[in-house]
């Protein structure tokens, strides 16, 4: 079980660490193509450090509230996970204890947390769409659009990815009557 718990700790502090830098990142586009004339004032060495730190912090922060509530969980049956790695939907409904107060933590830290980082990616993309529309030169507007083309797409496949997996934690749990 421990190892269980060091996996999904890890899992979390990994995701949650690669969305907050994903914002950053953004913010970083925004910057470079938003306000190019005060880019390098902005966006200096310990602004970087700052937001590599911060986003690590927060890392920490959303595995501990996620995986500390899991030490309560007595587990029952067989242990058989048929999944590549341990996450929290295919733990949790391994347990025999009532699942309410984890639920609930995974759904408030995935809002808390998930908007979090979504939203100023949200932000500052639409604020780099507007500027490159206002670009006069054709291959002015290509330069921009191809410089935040791999990010977006990054961004999409990352977001999609982990909303798909852990919402489906929250289908399964409202189908078979848990939230009755």
């Amino acid at each position: 079980m421990v190892s269980k718990l060091v996996q999904i700790r890890l899992l979390f502090f990994i995701a949650s660490y690669e969305a907050f830098l994903l914002s950053a990142m953004a913010y970083d586009r925004y910057s470079a193509i938003c306000n190019p004339l005060v880019y390098v004032t902005v966006m200096n060495k310990q602004f970087c450090i700052f937001l590599a730190c911060g986003s690590c912090l927060l890392g920490v922060t959303n595995s501990l509230l996620n995986t500390l509530p899991l030490l309560r969980l007595h587990f029952c049956g067989p242990h058989l996970i048929h999944h590549y790695s341990c996450e929290m939907p295919e733990l949790l409904p391994l347990s025999c204890t009532d699942l309410f107060l984890n639920k609930m933590i995974l759904f408030t830290t995935l809002v808390i947390f998930g908007f979090g980082c979504f939203f100023p990616i949200l932000f500052s993309y639409t604020q780099i769409i507007s500027a490159i529309l206002k670009i006069s030169s054709a291959s002015g507007r290509s330069k921009a659009f191809s410089t935040c083309s791999s990010h977006v797409i990054v961004i999409t496949l990352f977001f999609l990815t982990g909303l798909g997996q852990y919402s489906s934690l929250a289908i399964g749990s409202i189908s078979n009557g848990a939230y009755e």
